[in-house]
C-alpha cells in the first residue's frame, strides 16, 4: 500500500493569477501596437503575467531543459528503430553535445539536466548527478508484466517532486521538459489511450525515428495488450503508472504536478511529456494551466492528449527527434512574448485616440477573458462539489491500494 496521497495535489495547486492576467490585458490595451496584432504572443505575455503574478512581465532569464531518461522492456518487441536498452547511448550523446537538443541548448544558452530513472546500464556508466535518482535498471515489459512495483512507482514519483523542488529552489524560472528513452512512446500511447478511452490504433505513432509498417503493427499490438492490463486500475493514477508507465514517466508526472504547486511554468515536448501531463490532469484538474505545449510532434497520441487538456501547440515544424528539441525551439517565442509585454511603450494620447477603433476588439477580449475566469471559478466549484459527492471507493485517484 502506498503512503503517497495524490489527492493532496488538488488542494495544493492553484490557478495562475487571474487578476494579474486582467491587469496585463489592461496594460496591453494601452501600448503602441493594437491588442491582438501580435497574435499568439499577446496570449503568451498575459499567461506569463498570470503565472509569475507580476505586471509588467519579468523576462525569462533562467530557463532549464530537464530530460528524464529510461529504458522500457517493451522495446524488446521491436517497436522502435533503436535497440532495446539503447537509451544510455542517447543520454551519453546528449551530455557530450552530439544530439540536436544539445546544439540548440548550447545556442540558446540553456543548461541541460538529465535525470536517469531507469536506464538499462550500470549506474557507474554515467555521472553521479545523472544517476542519483535512479529507481531501477529498465522498466518491465508492459504488455505482459507491470512496468514497476507500486513502491518503485512511488519512489519515482517522489524523485520527480524532488527534482521540481530543486529547480524551483535554484531560481529556474521556466522548465522545458522532455525525455530520453527507448520504448517510451509506446508506454505513453498506452496511458493516453487508457485515459481517453480510445483504441490502440488511434494513438499508435511512428516514434522519434519513424518505424516501418511491420514495426508499427507490432507497436499497435503491444499497446493493445498493455491497454487491457491498464483498464482495471484507471481509478488509481499511481497504480496506472506502475502497471503500464515506467520510472521515467512516473517521475515526469510527479515533476509536472510539483512544478504546478511551486508555480513554475513548464513547456511540454512530445507524446511522452503529454501523456504524463494527462495523468497529472487526472490527479489535479488545475495543473494544466501551468503548462504550455511547445510543439506538435506529429504523434497521434500527443494530439489526443493535448486536445483533452485544451493545450494548443506553439509550433508545428514537424520535429520528431524528441529529447526536448521541439519544445526548446518554442522557448525563444515565450521569451519574445515576455519582452514585448514588458518593454513596448504605452501610446501617447494622440496615438491612443487613433487606435481606439482597433482597441475595441481588445475590450471585447478582456471581457471574454473575465468571463473565462468566472467560468474557471465555476469549474473549480463544480469539481470540488463532484469530489464531495463522489462515493468512497478504494481506488479513488490516489495510491491507497
Amino acid at each position: 500500500m502506498s503512503s503517497l496521497n495524490l489527492d493532496d495535489f488538488t488542494d495544493l495547486i492553484e490557478r495562475p493569477d487571474g487578476g494579474m492576467r486582467r491587469d496585463a490585458e489592461a496594460r496591453r490595451a494601452r501600448q503602441v501596437v493594437p491588442p491582438g496584432s501580435l497574435g499568439r504572443l499577446d496570449d503568451l505575455g498575459e499567461w506569463l503575467a498570470a503565472a509569475q503574478g507580476a505586471v509588467p512581465v519579468r523576462p525569462v532569464e533562467q530557463p532549464r531543459l530537464v530530460l528524464f531518461a529510461g529504458d522500457h522492456g517493451v522495446a524488446e518487441l521491436g517497436v522502435s528503430t533503436r535497440p532495446a536498452g539503447g537509451a544510455e547511448r542517447l543520454v551519453r550523446a546528449v551530455l557530450e553535445g552530439g544530439r540536436p537538443v544539445s546544439v540548440l541548448a548550447r545556442r540558446l544558452g540553456v543548461p541541460v539536466r538529465v535525470v536517469d530513472m531507469a536506464l538499462d546500464c550500470a549506474p557507474d556508466a554515467l555521472p553521479e548527478d545523472v544517476v542519483r535518482h535512479r529507481v531501477r535498471r529498465g522498466s518491465g515489459r508492459i504488455d505482459i508484466q507491470d512496468a514497476l512495483t507500486l513502491d518503485e512507482a512511488e519512489a519515482a514519483f517522489r524523485a520527480g517532486i524532488a527534482v521540481a523542488d530543486e529547480e524551483a529552489d535554484s531560481g529556474t524560472d521556466l522548465v522545458v521538459l522532455g525525455d530520453v528513452s527507448v520504448g517510451g512512446t509506446t508506454a505513453a500511447a498506452v496511458l493516453i489511450a487508457a485515459l481517453c478511452g480510445t483504441d490502440a490504433s488511434v494513438v499508435t505513432g511512428r516514434g522519434g525515428e519513424p518505424i516501418d509498417d511491420l514495426a508499427w503493427m507490432r507497436k499497435c499490438a503491444a499497446i493493445r495488450d498493455a491497454l487491457r492490463r491498464a483498464r482495471p486500475v484507471l481509478g488509481d493514477q499511481l497504480q496506472l503508472l506502475a502497471r503500464v508507465g515506467g520510472a521515467d514517466l512516473a517521475a515526469m508526472t510527479g515533476f509536472l504536478l510539483q512544478c504546478a504547486v511551486r508555480k513554475l511554468p513548464v513547456i511540454l515536448d512530445g507524446v511522452v511529456s503529454a501523456a504524463c501531463a494527462l495523468v497529472g490532469q487526472r490527479v489535479a484538474f488545475r495543473a494544466p494551466d501551468w503548462w504550455l505545449a511547445g510543439h506538435s510532434s506529429g504523434e497521434p497520441g500527443q494530439a489526443k492528449a493535448l486536445d483533452r487538456m485544451a493545450l494548443e501547440p506553439l509550433l508545428d515544424h514537424k520535429v520528431t527527434v524528441g529529447e526536448g528539441a521541439g519544445a526548446l525551439l518554442a522557448l525563444p517565442l515565450v521569451q519574445a512574448a515576455a519582452a514585448l509585454a514588458a518593454e513596448l511603450p504605452e501610446a501617447t494620447a494622440e496615438v491612443a485616440a487613433t487606435a481606439t477603433t482597433a482597441g475595441t476588439a481588445a475590450t471585447a477580449g478582456t471581457a471574454a477573458t473575465a468571463e473565462k475566469a468566472e467560468d474557471a471559478e465555476e469549474e473549480d466549484a463544480a469539481h470540488e462539489e463532484a469530489e464531495e459527492e463522489k462515493p468512497d471507493e478504494g481506488a479513488a485517484g490516489h495510491g491507497s491500494e
